[in-house]
């Protein structure tokens, strides 16, 4: 049910480089397919220094469902995603945490989401106990929805 196209509306997070260039963030467009029935292919796109890039890694099914494992290239460098809440058709909650560290993501199948929705990612954001100063939103406009041959990161 999460497969098809979401775009990032806005994320919370401590991560310094996101602090640093949060003026720099671009319009990152999720393409989502399940490959096997079980994994989650995710195809991220967006731009850097003008190009379009597309990012290409796996979600793993993790032990509940709902719940998957990104697998980095070191042991220690794991992710464990958790869909926190979602009705499919028009957002989805995901965290993401790596070691003590916990990011929360807001999707959207459009652009923009309503307040409403809004105010559960900010309640979520609240409750990792993230504040309002992490919490960042992306641009609406300047999607990619494609990367050449030399722009894919696996």
């Amino acid at each position: 049910q999460l497969a098809g196209r979401w775009f990032l509306v806005g994320v919370a997070s401590r991560c310094r480089y996101l602090a640093e260039h949060s003026h720099r963030l671009e319009a990152t467009a999720v393409t989502v397919t399940v490959p096997d029935g079980q994994s989650l292919a995710i195809s991220t796109f967006r731009k850097l220094d003008g190009m379009c890039w597309e990012i290409r890694q796996r979600y793993l099914p993790a032990q509940a469902r709902g719940r998957f494992l990104l697998k980095g290239r070191s042991y220690h460098s794991k992710v464990d995603v958790v869909v926190g809440e979602t009705d499919y058709s028009s957002y989805a909650i995901l965290y993401y945490q790596k070691g003590r560290s916990v990011s929360v993501k807001l999707y959207g199948r459009t652009t923009q989401v309503s307040d409403a929705v809004v105010d559960k990612f900010e309640q979520r954001v609240r409750a990792v106990g993230l504040s309002e100063d992490m919490t960042y939103y992306f641009p609406i406009y300047g999607f990619c929805n494609s990367a050449d041959e030399f722009h894919i990161l696996d």
